[in-house]
């Protein structure tokens, strides 16, 4: 293990709970669920017309997302939401951070890694409508840079002057948690000694909506959305769409304590690997996804009994939920048992590419607050899982030295991360 660690050392949130870290938090604590009608574009005809949806500044006073202090009237018409989203989750992490360096040089070695899982969606329906009823002249110009899934990562680096790379992993539902772990790489291999990373998404669209509920994946409790989300439960029926964005920004401990940054917690391990099995789903035993898991311990150098805490991706699917705790099993032997495990995705949703960003965020408050955020929803367990400690319904004090956080996506990619708190 290094003596100078990668650490993290500011975090922004854009969720359906509200924006801002400690906003969120708070709530994500308190049992709120952010899953709400969808009152943005018309659903009224398909199965599912619920999502995980950001507030408004008009809609929430306290901690709604107040778009026009993140772009003008003007800039609004060239970026898509998940670009958006990206910038106000950006602005918070690199505030906490204090980096917003004005040498040329800190700039040249900082680098933007922003994931998504399908960028500006909801601009390319929009611009397909009016291509077929009006014609190619009424697009805008700006249709195609405001949907490529890079610009989110290229507007915050043009914003901050940021010349290190660009990086934009468009890894489904693994993509977030996959940027923040390219963002270690490009540390350690010496080509940035700062890295925004995490991923962002805004696709609450009439086709995304659609094209999940043909694939049957979505719950359909219309009249309880606030109930939908249920991992791990019983009686679960599909994931809940949700938007959002969730950032970090990573460097080496002596890096940040040469400039007079805190830092918060060590990014001990990061592990990937793919399922090469099937296009939606994993393998019932979980097999490609505890090699991920198993690569993130071994180079954090912890082993599975000293994690106390693992934030699932457990979307709420039964299918992939079996295939998390298969894996789990097969990684953490009889310590699962002692080991809590919980998924924030009950009370945000899951936010495809932003997933991984949100919940490495929620996971490194667990490690710093010594608090365990909620499982909502979780009533009875599936047979076989009732040995196994679901923090549910109600958040838990826990001191805790290092916790897990899973992401897994379409096309059999898998991502663990493992975060420490810091030797005083």
């Amino acid at each position: 293990m290094s003596d100078d660690p990668i650490v993290i050392t500011g975090m922004g949130l854009v969720t359906p709970l509200g924006t801002g870290v400690e906003a969120v938090w708070k709530r994500l604590l308190e049992g709120r669920s952010g899953i709400r009608a969808i009152d943005r574009v018309d659903v009224s005809d398909l199965p599912t017309r619920f999502a995980g949806l950001v507030p408004s500044k008009n809609e929430d006073a306290e901690a709604g997302l107040d778009i026009d202090s993140v772009v003008s009237t003007k800039e609004r018409k060239k970026v898509d939401l998940f670009t958006i989203y990206a910038l106000a989750a950006a602005e918070e992490a690199l505030s906490q951070a204090g980096w917003k360096p004005q040498d040329q040089d800190s700039r040249d070695r900082t680098a933007t890694a922003v994931a998504t899982g399908i960028g500006g969606f909801p601009t390319i329906t929009e611009a397909k409508a009016t291509l077929d009823q009006r014609g190619y002249r009424r697009l805008s110009p700006f249709v195609i840079p405001s949907f490529l899934g890079n610009l989110a990562a290229g507007n915050i680096s043009i914003r901050y002057g940021f010349r290190g790379p660009i990086d934009t992993p468009v890894t489904a539902c693994a993509a977030g948690l996959q940027a923040i772990g390219d963002g270690v790489r490009l540390i350690r291999s010496g080509e940035a000694d700062v890295v925004l990373a995490g991923g962002t998404e805004a696709c609450i669209d009439r086709l995304t909506i659609g094209g999940f509920a043909a694939a049957r994946a979505l719950s359909t409790r219309n009249e309880d959305p606030g109930a939908a989300s249920r991992p791990y439960d019983r009686d679960r029926d599909g994931f809940v769409l949700g938007e959002g964005a969730g950032l970090v920004v990573l460097e080496r401990k002596s890096h940040a304590e040469s400039r007079g940054a805190v830092p918060l917690l060590e990014v001990a391990g990061y592990g990937t690997s793919a399922d090469a099995y099937h296009l939606t789903a994993g393998p019932e035993d979980g097999g490609g996804a505890a090699l991920a898991i198993s690569a993130c311990l071994k180079r954090a150098g912890i082993a599975p009994e000293e994690i106390g805490y693992v934030n699932g991706h457990a979307t709420s699917t039964p299918v992939g939920d079996r295939a998390e705790l298969a894996a789990l099993r097969r990684v953490f032997g009889k310590a699962l048992a002692a080991t809590p495990i919980s998924s924030t995705k009950s009370a945000v949703g899951h936010l495809l590419g932003a997933a991984g960003g949100v919940e490495a965020v929620f996971t490194a408050l667990a490690v710093l607050r010594g608090m365990l955020p909620p499982t909502l929803n979780f009533n009875a367990p599936d047979a076989g899982s009732e040995d196994l400690d679901f923090v549910p319904l109600t958040a838990r004090a826990s001191n805790i030295g290092a916790a897990l956080c899973n992401s897994f996506g379409f096309g059999g990619v898998n991502a663990a991360l493992c975060l420490k708190a810091l030797r005083a």
